[in-house]
C-alpha cells in the first residue's frame, strides 16, 4: 500500500503547473512529508524546537577548548533569549524549550517557562575509563526525550526540530560515529568549539582508547550507553517518538546527526521521518551523512549546534508542503501540459 500511495503522491507532484522535476529537492521533501503523515495534504505549520543539554565526563581528558561551566552558562543564555537559536526561532515565531538532561554546573532550582528540568546526573562518566551511562540512566534519557516530544505532538506540533548543548559533545559524537561507521577515528574528529591540532590529537587518542574498552558493545542502545551523552540519548528518544507518531523531525548538525545514526541502529525505519537540515563545517559530518546516504538541505558553513541549522531549514520544508497543498495542477489551471 505504501508503494501505491507514493506513486499517487508522485503523480500529483508531477502534474503541478511546472516542468517535470523542476522544483528539485522540494519535490523529494513534499513526497517524504506526504508519506510520513500518510496524506496528500501534509501539514508542517506548527513546528516546535527542543534543545537538549547535558555535560560529558570525557571532558576530564582535556578534550574541550571551553570550560565545562559554559554548558550551564549557555542554558542560561537560552532562557534569557540571548543565543543564536533564540534569534532564529524568533524570526519564524517558533516555540522552543530547553531540557536540562544533566548539566554539571546548572542551578536546578532555577525555574523558567522555557525550561524542563530532568537531570539524570551531573553529566555522564568518562567513557574512556568506563561506560558513559548505566543501563538505567540510558533508558531514562531515552524515555525523557520520547515523552517530552510525545507531549508536544499531542499538543499540536506537526514538525519537530532538535538541537543540543554540551561542552565535550563533539568528542562524544565522534566516538559514536567511529564505533558505528567503523571509519578511522581521524576521519570522525574535528575542532569542535575550537580545539587546536593538539586538542584534536588528544580527542583521537581518548576515542581510540574508548573503542578498545567498549569493543563488545554491538547494538544501538549498548553503543549509546557506553559512548553517548544524556542530551544525545534525549534526541534519540525524540527521533524514535517522531517515527512512532508519523511526525517529521529536523536533524541539525554533527551532534544531532550522531543521535540520528544511533536511532537508525535501534530502528532502521526511523530514517524515513528524518529531514537533514544542513552539512556542518565539523570535519566528520559530511562523512557521517554519506554513511547514512542522506543529503542535507543547506550548506552554510555552520558548526554551532543548538539546532540553528534545523530551524533555518524549516521554511524550505514548509514551502515543500505548501506547493503540494496549494499549487494548481495543469487541469485545475487549464494550462496545457507538455504532453497534451
Amino acid at each position: 500500500m505504501k508503494t501505491e500511495f507514493k506513486t499517487k503522491i508522485q503523480s500529483i507532484i508531477d502534474n503541478k503547473t511546472k516542468p517535470l522535476g523542476s522544483l528539485g529537492v522540494l519535490e523529494t521533501i513534499a513526497l517524504q512529508l506526504a508519506v510520513i503523515q500518510n496524506t496528500d495534504k501534509p501539514k508542517v505549520d506548527a513546528p516546535f524546537h527542543t534543545v537538549f543539554a547535558g555535560d560529558h565526563g570525557i571532558c576530564s581528558q582535556n578534550v574541550n577548548a571551553f570550560p565545562q561551566e559554559v554548558s550551564a552558562q549557555m542554558v542560561g543564555n537560552f532562557l534569557n533569549q540571548g543565543a543564536a537559536i533564540n534569534a532564529f526561532c524568533d524570526v519564524q515565531l517558533i516555540a522552543m524549550q530547553v531540557v536540562n538532561m544533566g548539566v554539571k554546573h546548572f542551578d536546578e532550582n532555577i525555574t523558567h517557562k522555557m525550561l524542563i528540568n530532568k537531570p539524570i546526573a551531573k553529566g555522564t562518566e568518562d567513557f574512556s575509563q568506563t561506560q558513559a551511562m548505566t543501563e538505567e540512566q540510558c533508558k531514562k534519557a531515552l524515555n525523557i526525550g520520547h515523552k517530552l516530544i510525545s507531549l508536544q505532538i499531542k499538543e499540536g506540533a506537526n514538525l519537530i526540530s532538535l538541537g543540543e548543548m554540551g561542552i565535550g559533545n563533539t568528542t562524544t559524537a565522534a566516538a559514536l560515529m567511529a564505533k558505528i561507521t567503523d571509519l578511522d577515528v581521524e576521519q570522525c574528529t574535528g575542532m569542535g568549539t575550537g580545539s587546536d591540532a593538539q586538542g584534536i590529537k588528544r580527542k583521537n587518542e581518548v576515542i581510540k582508547q574508548a573503542l578498545v574498552l567498549h569493543a563488545e558493545a554491538k547494538t544501538g542502545i549498548e553503543i549509546l550507553q557506553c559512548l553517548g551523552g544524556f542530551e544525545i540519548a534525549g534526541m534519540v528518544g525524540a527521533i524514535l517518538c517522531c517515527y512512532e507518531n508519523n511526525t517529521p523531525v529536523m536533524i541539525d548538525g554533527f551532534i544531532a546527526s550522531a543521535a540520528a545514526l544511533v536511532a537508525m541502529q535501534m530502528q532502521p525505519e526511523s530514517k524515513q521521518n528524518m529531514i537533514f537540515a544542513h552539512c556542518s563545517n565539523e570535519n566528520g559530518h559530511k562523512k557521517m551523512l554519506d554513511f547514512m546516504q542522506v543529503t542535507p538541505l543547506l550548506d552554510l558553513g555552520l558548526r554551532l549546534g543548538e539546532g540553528t541549522g534545523a530551524v533555518l531549514a524549516i521554511p524550505i520544508v514548509q514551502s515543500a508542503a505548501s506547493f503540494l497543498n496549494n499549487m494548481a495542477s495543469f487541469d485545475d489551471a487549464q494550462v496545457s501540459n507538455k504532453d497534451a
